[in-house]
């Protein structure tokens, strides 16, 4: 995972993504899951260009059940775009790159 890519989980969820000063787009993905696999590079292209404008992270969702459980996430992969924990975006299913961006962007301003 790139150095820009948080490791989110149910035990630092509160901090890390509710206390963030910036919006936070978090990935929940499996091991299994294909899709997420092919999503790790758009997520980490998506890192480094916001830098400090926008924290990234990734959640598995086989290691931590309270997060996905309070965000309904069923489905994955499952992208999520908060600010101090409330859901500003969600994305079921793979995107591309210009699509994350395009789904991004308003949030930064």
């Amino acid at each position: 995972m790139a150095d820009k890519v948080a490791t989110f989980t149910d035990g630092n969820w509160e901090k890390e993504v509710v206390g963030s000063a910036t919006p936070v787009l978090v990935d929940f993905w499996a091991e299994w899951c294909q899709p997420c696999k092919a999503l790790v590079p758009i997520i980490e292209a998506v890192a480094e260009k916001y830098g400090d404008k926008l924290r990234v992270g990734k959640l598995n969702v086989e290691e931590n059940y309270d997060v996905p459980a309070r965000y309904t996430v069923n489905g994955l992969p499952t992208l999520l775009l908060l600010k101090a924990g409330k859901v500003l975006e969600q994305r079921k299913s793979l995107i591309s790159r210009d699509d994350l961006v395009k789904l991004v962007e308003p949030h930064l301003r």
